[in-house]
């Protein structure tokens, strides 16, 4: 990008998630301008619009892209739209900055980012709880060995959802959402658990249909072993009315643990040390060199210094991909009672083309 020239964004979906994308490109004023939005709601994309400097209301996609050339494409939309949304949106030459989850299976993930050229258009996509300076803290901490070698993690999004939730049509369905909550919930859990603790090596899951009439899952269950050897248990749900979002890794000399629900800050990250821990050592722990929450505007910083160099950014590419792979992986175990392994999933496994596989209770 120019030195001095503002970045052009557009807004594609303007549903509550959107309003989370229009405040971190308002934090960053002297730098983006919100030149356009679309929705099918023209009342809706109006009121959107209203809280922006000037963004022009549209009720199509490629009439938006044609008339506004923006640089950069959010898009809000069901996981449906995205892969249509987001070829057309890098087709035109403007980088993607998508919602999750990013798609509805891995075959649909490798559609998009084929039409990527290097050095940019991108597509990257949402999850934030991996922004903010306390994930950064531990992965420093990690590196550097201070807390020594992580053995046993706990990833856990059990959040509560009624049927009031599902009555939208395309949610909990395979064919408009792409899955249960691990795939609309726990993604960001996941995510974040990936980012701390590195590739994935292997799954075994399960899942259920306890409480509400879908065709997908309201609730899974998973072993999950790392390249590093370390096991953890992951669990998502929308039964649970005590809501709460929990990572917990037990490393050799610390255990490290963030409660939060949609969103956290360094203090709410709690290091507990070995027994013969000093003291001195784990007020450093405890002290990041900052203290920014993570949010859409901290997760929005590496993909605007990544679009000023040229660069891919993080959340994209194989980055990307992994959750998504290991979802699918949760699925395919879940289905078949066997374990799967990262890279087993290819273009002829079902799990492939759909994170339902070939269950008979999907409807087109």
């Amino acid at each position: 990008m120019a030195q001095g020239k503002r970045l052009r964004v557009a807004v594609v979906g303007t549903g509550a998630i959107a309003d989370s994308h229009r405040a971190a490109y308002q934090a960053y004023h002297d730098d983006v301008d919100i030149v356009a939005a679309v929705d099918v709601d023209e009342a809706r994309v109006a009121a959107f619009c209203a809280g922006t400097e000037h963004a022009r209301p549209y009720r199509h996609v490629g009439t938006l892209l044609a008339e506004q050339r923006p640089d950069l494409v959010s898009i809000c939309t069901p996981p449906s739209l995205h892969v249509e949304q987001t070829k057309e949106s890098l087709e035109s030459g403007a980088w993607v900055w998508c919602e999750k989850p990013p798609c509805r299976s891995l075959a649909e993930y490798d559609e998009m980012t084929v039409v990527e050229r290097d050095g940019g258009p991108y597509a990257a996509f949402v999850y934030q709880q991996r922004s903010g300076s306390a994930a950064a803290h531990f992965r420093t901490l990690l590196a550097d060995g201070e807390l020594g070698r992580p053995l046993v993690a706990h990833c856990q999004t059990t959040w509560y959802r009624d049927a009031a939730y599902y009555a939208v049509p395309w949610r909990g369905r395979w064919a408009s959402e792409g899955g249960g909550p691990a795939m609309g919930h726990g993604i960001h859990q996941m995510d974040l658990l990936l980012h701390l603790l590195g590739d994935w090596a292997e799954v075994r899951a399960m899942t259920a249909r306890l409480v509400h009439d879908v065709e997908t899952e309201d609730v899974s269950t998973a072993l999950v072993r790392f390249e590093s050897g370390a096991l953890a248990t992951v669990v998502n749900s929308v039964l649970s009315p005590d809501e709460v979002s929990r990572i917990r890794i037990d490393c050799e000399r610390a255990t490290a643990e963030l409660t939060h629900l949609y969103g956290y800050g360094v203090k709410d990250w709690r290091y507990t040390p070995a027994l013969h821990i000093g003291g001195e050592i784990v007020e450093r722990w405890h002290r990041p060199s900052a203290d920014v929450d993570s949010s859409h505007a901290a997760a929005f910083t590496p993909i605007l210094a990544a679009y000023r160099a040229g660069r891919r950014p993080p959340c994209s590419g194989d980055d990307g991909r992994r959750v998504l792979e290991l979802i699918a992986a949760l699925y395919k175990s879940a289905s078949t009672g066997l374990g799967v392994r990262r890279g087993e999933i290819g273009a002829g496994d079902p799990f492939y083309r759909s994170m339902a596989g070939t269950r008979a209770e999907v409807r087109a």
